[in-house]
C-alpha cells in the first residue's frame, strides 16, 4: 500500500472516532439537561406535611408531626414569629411544592386573631377558650400567615382585686350619698296652734302640713276646690298670725 492510500485510512479512521465520540457526547448531553429539568419537578411535589404548630404566650413555637422536609420541624424556636408593638405575626412559610400538606395551629388562650391567611383552605375554631387554626392544601407551597395579639385574661388575683375595687367605689358612693342628705336640715315639726283659726284655714294649714313640702296657691284651689279668691284671702290672714310664710 503507498503513501496516500495509507493516509486516506488513517483520515478515515480518525472521522469515523471523531464521529463515534461526538454522538455519544450528544446523548449524554442530553440526558444530563433531561435530568436537570426532572429535578425540579420531582423537588415540587416530593414534599408532604401532616403537623402541629404550638405557639405559646412569648412567641416561641414547636412544629411536629410527619413531614419529609428537611427544615420544617422545630422545637421551641421564634424563627417563624415576630412582635410589632402589641401584635404577634406567625409566618410560615415554604417556598418548595408540597403534594400535600395538613396542619393544626394552637394559639395560646390569651390570643385574639386580626388576621389570616394560608396557601390553602382552612378553618378556625375554639378548644376550651383557645383558638385552633386547621388548614390543608394541595400541590402548592406551605404558607401560614397569622396575626394576633394576646389580651389579658382575668386571674383569680385579678378577679379579687377588681371585687374589691367594686367594694370600696360602692361603699364611697353611699358615703357621699348619705352625707349629703345628712347635710340636709331636717324640717322642724312646728306645733301649729289652731285656736283661732276658721274652718277654711285650718283645711289649708293641714294640706300644708301633710304635703310636707311647699305647696303652691294653684294647689290649694285644685286640691280644695276653693275659689282664688277665698284661698288668697285665708293665705294673707295665715301670714299675718305667723303660721305660714310664703316664698
Amino acid at each position: 500500500m503507498d503513501t496516500d492510500s495509507k493516509k486516506i485510512v488513517s483520515f478515515g479512521k480518525d472521522w469515523f472516532l471523531t464521529h463515534f465520540i461526538f454522538n455519544q457526547t450528544k446523548k449524554m448531553v442530553k440526558r444530563l439537561l433531561l435530568l436537570l429539568l426532572l429535578i425540579p419537578v420531582a423537588s415540587a411535589i416530593s414534599y408532604y406535611a401532616d403537623i402541629s404548630i404550638s405557639v405559646d404566650t412569648a412567641g416561641f413555637v414547636t412544629v411536629e408531626g410527619q413531614t419529609n422536609h428537611p427544615t420544617l420541624l422545630i422545637k421551641d424556636s421564634q424563627i417563624y414569629t415576630s412582635k410589632k408593638d402589641s401584635y404577634w405575626l406567625l409566618n410560615i412559610t415554604i417556598k418548595e411544592f408540597f403534594s400535600d400538606y395538613v396542619y393544626e395551629v394552637n394559639l395560646p388562650k390569651e390570643a385574639s386573631i386580626n388576621y389570616i391567611k394560608s396557601s390553602g383552605s382552612f378553618r378556625i375554631e375554639n378548644n376550651n377558650g383557645a383558638i385552633v387554626i386547621n388548614g390543608y392544601g394541595e400541590d402548592k407551597p406551605l404558607s401560614i400567615l397569622v396575626q394576633y395579639q394576646l389580651v389579658k385574661n382575668v386571674t383569680p388575683d385579678n378577679k379579687v382585686a377588681v371585687i374589691v375595687v367594686l367594694v370600696l367605689a360602692a361603699a364611697a358612693v353611699i358615703l357621699f350619698l348619705f352625707n349629703k342628705y345628712k347635710r340636709i336640715p331636717k324640717r322642724k315639726e312646728t306645733k301649729v296652734s289652731m285656736h283661732g283659726l276658721t274652718a277654711r284655714q285650718n283645711q289649708i294649714v293641714k294640706l300644708i302640713l301633710e304635703q310636707k313640702k311647699p305647696i303652691t296657691q294653684m294647689q290649694i284651689e285644685k286640691t280644695l276646690k276653693l275659689p282664688k279668691a277665698s284661698v288668697s284671702r285665708n293665705i294673707h290672714s295665715l301670714e299675718l298670725k305667723g303660721i305660714i310664710e310664703k316664698e
